[in-house]
């Protein structure tokens, strides 16, 4: 079986307000670094994926998947990735943050997608294993809801990478392996080896569904802005935390609208 480097964990300018560069220089870096694919996962958003889907820059040689780093109320970051078939309004929901994790969970397996937390030992506030209510509830009580987790992160340290690996092999999850691509020169760093016959959100969540462990493989970016500000970041970290509280608060009767709309369909489809 021909293996292919994906990166699962990239950003676009169209879709994170944090990147600086655009989603169809992405795919023309990565190329030229020998990968076959990627997956979007801008930061409650799609609006990566809907610019590359009105580019029309579709490449029979590179394959481009949809996916969202969605901010849940208290556990951090999740990558998901849902099947073309799901209803419009669960799009829309992914890009208002602030749903609790029971719900997301409940929402994304409903439907049939997948999902898993991103660097679970990163920033304190934004990583599942760094929060708060990881401390004091029982972890295996969503750990084994998890379809995966992300093993390698380009922007974290080897140490906190290690603990993230050796976390799913506890739990007996497969790995997913990224950049976090914000701009090009992260590109490259990290990559996860997929088989060339996944070309759809539906086969990348078949494969994982299917328990398969695909190898990952990384190196650390070292100049990210944590690298770069070194001490003065966890006042970035807490901009960030107070942000998503502040979204999640914003947005929550447009996302009560949302959620209703969407757990109404899941139990129309659950009926039939």
């Amino acid at each position: 079986m021909c293996l292919v480097k994906f990166d699962l964990h990239c950003h676009s300018s169209e879709g994170s307000t944090d990147a600086r560069f655009s989603i169809l220089d992405h795919c023309r870096v990565l190329k030229e670094h020998g990968f076959g694919g990627l997956l979007i996962t801008d930061h409650d958003s799609y609006q990566g994926y809907e610019a590359y889907r009105l580019a029309g820059a579709k490449d029979d040689d590179f394959v481009v998947l949809r996916g969202i780093e969605y901010d849940t109320l208290e556990y951090g970051h999740f990558i998901v990735v849902l099947p073309n078939t799901v209803p419009q309004e669960l799009y829309d929901l992914l890009e208002h943050r602030g749903l609790p994790l029971s719900r997301l969970i409940k929402l994304v397996h409903g439907f049939g997608g997948i999902l898993g937390p991103a660097h679970p030992f990163g920033e304190v506030f934004l990583s599942f294993a760094q929060t708060k209510p990881w401390k004091k509830r029982e972890k295996k009580r969503f750990m084994e809801q998890f379809d995966f987790l992300e093993g390698y992160n380009a922007c974290e340290s080897e140490e906190d990478n290690l603990r993230a690996r050796q976390l799913a092999h506890y739990f007996k999850l497969p790995l997913i392996a990224g950049t976090d691509a914000h701009a090009e020169d992260y590109l490259g760093k990290a990559c996860t080896y997929l088989p060339e016959w996944i070309r759809t959100e539906e086969d990348f969540i078949a494969y994982y569904k299917e328990g398969n462990c695909p190898k990952v493989w990384g190196r650390r970016y070292g100049h990210t802005t944590k690298d770069r500000i070194g001490f003065f970041n966890i006042y970035l970290v807490m901009g960030f935390y107070f942000y998503n509280k502040f979204g999640a608060l914003w947005n929550y009767w447009r996302r009560k609208k949302l959620y209703d709309a969407a757990i109404k369909e899941l139990q129309r489809r659950t009926r039939q």
